[in-house]
């Protein structure tokens, strides 16, 4: 058996998205010291752009976009190779269908191999939504990752509910979390609105929550407000965003008030001068838990599965812009705040000690067994086949004839020359999203 490279494990990380590849990243660094890290991003409608890669400040010895099918090639090369290229760890850091196929698109590859990577995978933050649809899309990695207890005992659950082993599941944390624990009130006092693409979704409720930051601003002069967004206009991130938010600022009558802007950046940057992290259900209300910030998770819109914010019942940290307005600073409980992974006393550096001996010892075992998802051609007939066939794999995960044989684009990242037309092509599908699709769903309700 080919000897493995136990200074320096080389790891790939395939993501489809700014954040996942953010996730995969970090993750990547956290269970496995010492690494090359290869990045590759899904290509896609959400793959990120030059900018959003330095907001999101996670690094990579290479980096380059691809396709599918060109990923799944690369790593049954992998296995094969005796110059030292082979790969210890794959990171799967995409959506659910994505890392189903690659699972099937890898049993494939790694057929017949001496050895293979550890594959893992996991989420990238709350899970709030399509528990046990997300879950068994991912069934089949070596490495499940939760991220935090809470999770952990949910995924089990799922799994032993389908008679699936949950000997997958591992618990560790959010590989973000950090930065300086929160001391005390800034100059000004900052109030930070972080925005999520996709919750709420309409553009009444959007306008709302927009709204309402503006007058927290106007009724509290010395204090500055920020509008933290995920993207710029023409950006795509993991979730469609039908609404910008910069759009609907441009709109507020008189515009934003001196001490109330809008702010792009790394949210790590943004936490380090905020004293009040105000959100719907975005993952940032946990790294700002974790510093220790007061946080507040809105309930103006109603604590609502399809908002996301159920999840934090029992954090102590349910209010309304009203009760901020009034000078309301949320308590969380140190209960809930332990079994979600973001109590910063010290426990969150040893989190990813279990996850790092598992993945350890499954580099050292001597071989591998084949990947085994639970989704196959006879328990899911009429929805893997089509999951596979949106990443150019027939049902045995084969590719499709003739979409291997397309020509993979060549050069870096992004190349000038295909930016023009891929940002037209871009714009297009914007006014879809943006103007077309609500006019349709419109429509639909007449």
């Amino acid at each position: 058996m080919p000897s493995r490279t136990y200074s320096s494990p080389r790891v790939a990380v395939l993501a489809d998205s700014d954040t996942r590849w953010k996730w995969g990243a970090l993750t990547a660094y956290r269970i496995q010291s010492d690494i090359r890290l290869d990045g590759y991003l899904l290509r896609g409608r959400a793959t990120p752009t030059v900018r959003q890669l330095d907001e999101v400040g996670a690094r990579a010895d290479s980096l380059r976009e691809i396709r599918g099918v060109d990923f799944l090639e690369r790593m049954k090369d992998s296995v094969r190779s005796a110059d030292g290229t082979r790969y210890d760890v794959v990171v799967l850091a995409c959506v659910g269908g994505a890392v189903q196929a690659m699972l099937h698109g890898l049993a494939r590859a790694w057929r017949g191999a001496d050895s293979r990577p550890v594959v893992v995978t996991g989420y990238v933050g709350v899970v709030y939504e399509k528990l046990a649809d997300g879950l068994l899309l991912r069934h089949g990695a070596d490495v499940v990752l939760a991220n935090s207890r809470h999770d952990a005992d949910r995924f089990r659950e799922v799994y032993r509910g389908v008679g699936a082993d949950d000997g997958s599941v591992v618990e560790c944390a959010l590989p973000f979390l950090g930065g300086d624990r929160y001391t005390g009130a800034h100059t000004p006092y900052t109030v930070v609105f972080a925005a999520q693409p996709s919750v709420p979704e309409s553009r009444a409720d959007r306008s709302y929550l927009l709204r309402r930051a503006v007058q927290h601003a106007r009724k509290h002069p010395d204090r500055e407000v920020l509008i933290k967004l995920r993207s710029k206009p023409g950006e795509h991130t993991t979730h469609i965003e039908e609404l910008p938010y910069q759009k609907l600022a441009a709109k507020i009558p008189g515009g934003l008030p001196a001490n109330c802007r809008l702010v792009y950046g790394n949210m790590g940057e943004v936490l380090d001068r905020t004293d009040l992290m105000v959100t719907v259900s975005s993952t940032a209300a946990l790294e700002s838990l974790h510093r220790g910030i007061p946080t507040a998770v809105l309930t103006d819109l109603g604590i609502r599965e399809v908002h996301g914010n159920h999840h934090f019942l029992g954090s102590g940290c349910l209010a309304s812009w009203d009760e901020l307005d009034a000078g309301h600073r949320p308590e969380p409980d140190p209960r809930w705040l332990a079994r979600q992974g973001v109590a910063a006393d010290g426990d969150y550096e040893q989190a990813f000690d279990t996850a790092r001996a598992r993945v350890t010892a499954l580099r050292d075992a001597d071989r591998l067994p084949p990947l085994t998802p639970y989704y196959t051609a006879r328990t899911a007939p009429g929805y893997l086949p089509g999951i596979l066939a949106r990443h150019g794999l027939d049902p045995h995960g084969e590719p499709l004839a003739g979409h291997a044989d397309a020509p993979e684009e060549t050069g870096g990242l992004r190349r000038v020359a295909r930016e023009t037309v891929r940002e037209a092509a871009r714009g297009a599908y914007r006014h879809g999203v943006q103007r077309v699709a609500p006019a349709i769903r419109r429509w639909g309700q007449l």
